[in-house]
């Protein structure tokens, strides 16, 4: 260190984030000493070095080897070890590295803290001995260690006889995940009594440090552990564990009031091993005993149920099997090619974006002159580089570059293009902007205030609403907020654009769903006509509607680029970019009010939505409309009106996302009969079922709904997941636990499938077939794991009477399909199938009269007799759907050409303590009509169901009051794990129900199955009724979405909560709003 004092111990943040440089970095892992283990009398000592996984095999076979008594502290380690991080990072992870980050909410610290390790440091001079007390933090990340001491070891001690040692975690997700609140909690005895020698209670996640609450502990020494020191402890840690309401992180309430619960479990558990002890304490009565048990995760089980093809079908006939998806093993070995995969051009650049860091602000000045000394720059690209239009954006609202005024931060301001991505990176970071700050607008209550709203204001309206609200008996009025959610593909946005040297031709390779779009935005930045530029997609790493219209905030810029150098250019949005620029799913505000009957049959409602639309109008129209479509989901409602709002706010522009509005629309509809359920003391389940449309009912803009598979499914549903023997078990289990709640929720979809937009119902397809018989595919939609070329490969198939095998799929471009919709709205399948089968059709008649002339005769045989006959063989495929088209003005026309249905039920247990909660089970029945490959529609199902599970229950985006997204990224942005998925998960397709509107008698499956997580959503809410039922609180309550294990347990309200109140709102400035 003395010879290198630039050296430090933890480099990847700062070299990533912070731009920093370190000429010297060392691998401790190699080093000796740091990876020595040693067993001492007092305790174990492991070098800074040893890793996580070292550390917790070596305390694992002294928790095996020597007594219980001695071991407390061991298995406390060990418990935090199991959510550490995935086993990868423990294996690489050191001891060392966890202590010197001097983290607020490292897991083991607090641990080491109140056990009193011991550290041993040394610096060139020699070594010295430190104990982990509240005097080793100084400050945020900050530790007494001197600048040219290094971390040797650390002593972990063994316990004492009358010692006991937990240690406790609460984080957004159980796996892999960082803390909310860390905790480690000590209790000495003196011998043979329930006499507090010794209390040490330590907290991460409650200050800029890990602390020990030593006032509370000191007021507890030689009191007996009993109900008057709980509610002592509770009183003075409510106090001095108390959180500035405007402290980072926010959950200040959640925070506080976890504090209290995880000493509770302490305390119960202190008291179950007192007794076991012998001693006369207070027994943990057995209502109680649920929060003592620590989490194990059951084995997970699933069924998958489809109908099988008719006996007799042709074996080379793939419609209606489950075949593996065709990239299937080339994903899962690593060989298929991204867009990123494409080899390096000679010559090839790199682009880096320049970005606002501003949510409203004009630019005053951009100085680039740091940036351009930069090694390996070639040049800086802004507004006035754009050789066409700057204006862009699908209504023309928007600018390719910032043009003196930035609306969102995020917003691209310009670019820098050098010879290699950390090049190009570092000197965006040296571009330095000077703004004059205009107000944002950021949350969709300052929108409404603001009156901020773009046009139109969208409205459904149906039967007589006054008349309906005189007919009921009673009339309830309610609100909910569902949170936006990041689409979180796994390939970030990309682009590679290929300038050709005549014409002013462009060839551009995008990971985009919507290459037309790309195509027409880019021509119209370069000023060139679209026939000069061809966009290629071979596959996406994933879309879910992100890549539909905003992969072109990216794709112009890199195309202005590679235009005025005329070298290839390269961009990907590392995932806090893409995360930052891109948009995500409309944040939504519902209000209703809802008149009912005594029965629970629902005759009137009004409800207003307002979705925070972002910085532009993008596809913001179209979601809002979608989400009127569906503002009823599955329920009959006589007088009905629905009015959309647009904020507009200085985020960025959001966009679509896998349902498109729908599942907002829904999800307000579901609050409200669940609120009218509680309001009448009925059973939710029995109000859904009274409720549910018909065949032949009519929706609130007059489409007659036939083919009606509503009833069929739920009833179904019940049955698979035997549903009144799960809630008789729920209601007994609630009744013997006081802590720990079982819910149940039953919930419908029913989903219109087509584009609301008529003109986008179309698609074309490009069959060729060569003269050795095989078939080259190309259609209008493109692949990003949905599996599309899959389904249009059997589609081929079964047209052409060949076997797959001879059919291929190569890429999706614009030279051969022109003016393709956007793969979206979940009618690929539909739209391009029929396309396809039009194509093949029409070669299939050109070879019939060769067929004929030679039925004995094979494929090739008859393909290479059309050829020397002169015959075309390459045919264009053409669709539209047909009789849709609605008007809002006249609420009249064909919205969709059909629906797609299904029914969910889920069961979940909720720890009222911390608000955690398990997925017990999950039962999903869904209408697919004859499923055209059932392996990857259950797959879509069972993807979408877990997508909808992280937008209920699990993924929250934060921004600052400023608008500055804080969430940028997977260690602060949590997607559903494996351990999330229910224990027991059953989907069945819904036997025999045809659909004569799509493709062989399918039905869509992209966008439809997501709602139904929102059964885990309901189910969390009945438990949490449960819950507030022990308190006396009953009737209808407020639960916004996600259902957090913040929202959870502040809902849960009980003794703890009531000692941390919430700060009145207004009385400070949060850490981060709702938007």
């Amino acid at each position: 260190m003395s010879v290198h004092p630039s050296i430090v111990p933890v480099v990847g943040i700062e070299v990533k984030f912070k731009n920093m440089v370190y000429p010297v970095i060392l691998a401790p892992g190699f080093i000796a000493e740091l990876n020595a283990v040693t067993h001492t009398e007092d305790g174990i000592v492991f070098g800074a070095a040893c890793t996580l996984s070292h550390m917790g095999t070596v305390l694992k076979e002294a928790v095996h080897r020597l007594p219980p008594h001695q071991t407390q502290v061991f298995q406390a380690i060990l418990e935090q070890l199991r959510w550490f991080a995935g086993q990868q990072i423990r294996n690489v992870a050191a001891i060392g590295g966890n202590i010197m980050t001097a983290s607020p909410i490292s897991d083991l610290n607090p641990v080491f803290m109140v056990v009193g390790c011991k550290l041993t440091l040394r610096d060139k001079d020699g070594s010295r001995e430190v104990q982990m007390d509240d005097s080793f933090f100084t400050g945020y990340r900050k530790t007494t260690v001197r600048p040219q001491e290094i971390l040797l070891s650390i002593l972990i001690p063994y316990s004492k006889k009358c010692q006991f040692v937990s240690a406790f975690k609460q984080s957004p997700r159980r796996e892999d995940d960082i803390s909310i609140v860390t905790a480690a909690m000590s209790a000495m005895f003196s011998p043979g009594t329930d006499i507090v020698k010794d209390l040490r209670l330590s907290y991460g996640g409650m200050a800029p440090v890990t602390v020990l609450a030593k006032k509370t502990a000191n007021r507890l020494l030689g009191r007996q552990w009993g109900e008057e020191l709980l509610q002592e402890a509770c009183s003075s840690l409510a106090e001095e564990m108390s959180l500035d309401p405007s402290a980072p992180g926010g959950m200040v309430t959640y925070r506080q009031t976890l504090t209290l619960s995880l000493f509770y479990k302490f305390y119960l558990t202190v008291l179950q091993k007192l007794r076991l002890q012998g001693l006369s304490v207070q027994e943990v009565s057995s209502e109680c005993l649920s929060a003592t048990e620590i989490y194990h995760p059951e084995t997970p089980s699933s069924i998958q149920v489809y109908q099988a093809v008719p006996e007799g079908q042709n074996q080379d006939d793939m419609v209606g099997r489950p075949i593996m998806h065709l990239s299937a093993l080339k994903q899962a070995t690593g060989e298929a090619v991204y867009c990123d995969d494409v080899p390096l051009y000679e010559n090839e650049l790199y682009l880096a974006l320049i970005t606002s860091t501003k949510a409203h602000a004009r630019i005053l000045s951009v100085d680039i002159s740091a940036a351009e000394q930069c090694p390996g720059v070639v040049c800086c690209l802004f507004a006035r580089d754009v050789p066409g239009s700057n204006i862009t954006g699908v209504r023309q609202d928007e600018t390719v570059f910032a043009d003196g005024q930035v609306t969102c931060v995020g917003h691209i301001i310009g670019a820098v293009v050098a010879d290699s991505q950390l090049h190009a990176q570092r000197a965006a970071k040296a571009v330095k902007i000077q703004y004059e700050e205009l107000t944002p607008i950021v949350t969709i209550q300052e929108a409404i205030a603001a009156q901020s709203f773009y046009e139109p204001i969208r409205t459904i309206q149906n039967g007589d609403l006054e008349a309906g609200f005189k007919q009921a008996d009673h009339i309830l009025e309610g609100e909910i907020h569902m949170g936006g959610q990041e689409h979180f593909y796994l390939e970030t946005n990309v682009t590679l654009a290929v300038p050709r040297e005549e014409d002013g031709e462009m060839e551009l390779f995008i990971s985009s769903q919507s290459p037309s779009d790309s195509q027409s935005f880019v021509a119209k930045a370069l000023g060139v006509p679209a026939n000069r530029v061809l966009v290629r997609v071979k596959r996406m790493g994933g879309g879910f509607g992100g890549k539909e219209s905003r992969t072109t905030v990216l794709s112009t810029v890199v195309a202005v680029a590679a235009n005025k150098l005329k070298r290839p250019v390269r961009c990907m949005l590392d995932r806090d970019e893409d995360m930052l620029i891109t948009g995500g799913r409309h944040p939504f505000y519902g209000k209703y009010k809802v008149g009912f009957l005594h029965s629970g049959k629902v005759v009137a409602l009004d409800v207003a939505f307002y979705s925070n639309s972002g910085n532009s109008l993008d596809l913001s129209q179209a979601i809002m409309e979608r989400a009127l479509f569906h503002m009823e989901n599955s329920y009959r409602i006589s007088n009905v009106r629905g009015q959309g709002f647009l904020c507009r706010t200085n985020l960025p522009s959001n966009t679509a996302f896998r349902g498109f509005g729908g599942p907002q629309g829904m999800m307000v509809a579901e609050n409200w009969i669940t609120d009218v359920a509680h309001s009448l003391g009925r059973s939710p389940e029995e109000v859904r079922r009274l409720n549910l449309y018909l065949e032949g009912e009519s929706t609130p803009y007059n489409q007659i709904l036939q083919g009606l598979t509503l009833d069929r499914c739920w009833d179904e549903c019940l049955s698979r997941s035997e549903y009144k023997q799960r809630r008789a078990a729920a209601d007994l289990f609630n009744r013997q636990n006081r802590w720990t709640k079982r819910g149940l929720a039953i919930v419908p979809t029913k989903f219109g499938i087509s584009f609301t937009a008529t003109f986008l119902n179309q698609a074309g397809a490009l069959v060729h077939i060569y003269r050795d018989g095989s078939v080259l595919l190309t259609h209008g939609g493109t692949e990003m794991g949905q599996g599309l070329h899959t389904k249009m490969v059997q589609v081929a198939s079964r047209v052409l009477g060949i076997p797959c095998s001879k059919i291929f799929i190569s890429e999706t471009s614009t030279n051969t399909v022109p003016n393709t919709s956007a793969t979206a709205a979940s009618s690929s399948s539909d739209l391009n199938g029929a396309a396809v089968q039009n194509a093949c059709e029409t070669l299939l008649e050109r070879l019939e009269r060769f067929k004929t002339k030679n039925p004995k005769g094979c494929w090739e045989d008859w393909v290479n007799a059309a050829y020397f006959d002169r015959v075309n063989l390459s045919a264009n495929g053409f669709y539209k759907t047909p009789d849709l088209g609605y008007d809002f003005d006249t609420n009249s026309g064909r919205a969709f050409n059909y629906y797609s249905y299904g029914v969910a039920c889920s069961e979940v247990e909720v720890d009222c303590l911390t608000g955690a909660h398990k997925n017990l089970s999950t039962t999903i029945v869904m209408d697919v009509g004859h499923s055209l490959n059932p392996a990857i529609d259950i797959g879509q199902v069972e993807g979408a169901f877990m997508q909808g599970l992280g937008l209920f229950t699990l993924e929250e985006l934060h921004y600052s009051p400023q608008g500055v997204l804080l969430t940028r990224g997977p260690g602060s942005y949590k997607i559903p794990a494996f351990g999330d998925i229910p224990t027991q998960l059953t989907v069945s397709l819904l036997r025999d129900a045809p659909n004569e509107k799509a493709i062989f008698a399918s039905k869509a499956v992209g966008e439809p199955p997501l709602f139904l997580a929102a059964s885990v959503f309901y189910a969390i809410k009945d438990a949490v009724r449960a819950a507030r039922a022990e308190s006396k609180m009953t009737g209808p309550f407020r639960l916004d979405s996600p259902a957090s294990a913040e929202r959870i347990r502040n809902a849960c309200c009980d003794r703890f909560t009531k000692l941390c109140p919430p700060a009145e709102p207004g009385s400070f400035t949060p850490w981060s709003v709702r938007v």
